[in-house]
């Protein structure tokens, strides 16, 4: 499902952007913790696995 509304859209990346940044960082309760947060905000959480142009920089 695709939306045009943009504040949604960014709602959708900044989770995606956090959720990459939990699995880079192999940190289950914050996966746990943003799957919960997706699900408040009435956003499916399986988007947040949705590969794409995501790059952590190594730390």
């Amino acid at each position: 499902m695709t939306s045009d509304d943009p504040r949604r859209q960014a709602l959708i990346e900044s989770l995606r952007l956090r959720y990459a940044e939990a699995v880079h960082q192999q940190d289950a309760l914050a996966k746990q913790a943003l799957f919960k947060e997706a699900v408040y905000l009435g956003i499916q959480p399986q988007l947040l696995e949705i590969p794409g142009e995501i790059r952590i920089d190594a730390r």
